[in-house]
């Protein structure tokens, strides 16, 4: 018994000791969950949590859809690169990104420079499933017939998955559970000598 208390101590520890100071930053497609598992995670674990859109939409008062209409993609991809430079001096937080943030400039290499990134993946299919509800919300596929969204999903996954795959985790979205972004961080410093 005194063993397991033990085990059970050290485990705490280590758990305890991935949190802190970390910066986590959730990455993938449109749908994929990144908004409603980082908010679960960061209130289970005490961490903050931040929407990479409702940063941007919060200091502009204009949606990312209204951004992409009235001012284009490039002027909304050189904004999230400089909101997105804006959480260097930040810690202990979960950062959902939009689903082409990593694709540009060098983010993906700076949010691997500055903490853990974690692609949450779901297939084409899947991400259909989820996005068909609400197209506007989602700039990327607001003019998209919907007899073509899922080759639009498709094409676009194929493009993303690119950067995608180079995040230091991989989770599928659909096995999810509240204790997933704790038992990656355990397992990281496990792996890293932290025992």
């Amino acid at each position: 018994m005194a063993s397991y208390v033990k085990v059970k101590v050290k485990r705490s520890f280590i758990i305890f000791f991935s949190i802190m100071n970390s910066k986590i930053f959730l990455i993938g497609f449109m749908g994929s969950g990144k908004t409603h598992w980082g908010k679960i995670w960061a209130k289970k674990d005490q961490l903050s949590f931040f929407d990479l859109d409702e940063e941007i939409e919060n200091t502009v008062n204009e949606s990312v859809a209204h951004i992409f209409d009235s001012k284009g993609e490039e002027y909304f991809r050189e904004s999230e690169r400089d909101h997105l430079r804006g959480f260097e001096t930040k810690n202990n937080f979960i950062l959902a990104c939009g689903g082409g943030t990593a694709c540009f400039f060098d983010n993906l290499q700076w949010m691997k420079e500055q903490g853990s990134t974690i692609y949450m993946k779901l297939s084409p299919v899947e991400i259909f499933d989820r996005v068909i509800m609400e197209p506007d919300k989602r700039p990327l596929i607001k003019k998209t017939d919907t007899s073509e969204l899922l080759l639009f999903i498709e094409q676009k996954l194929i493009e993303r998955e690119a950067f995608y795959y180079q995040a230091k985790h991989i989770l599928n979205a659909n096995a999810l559970n509240e204790d997933s972004l704790t038992k990656v961080l355990f397992e990281d410093k496990s792996q890293n000598g932290s025992t």
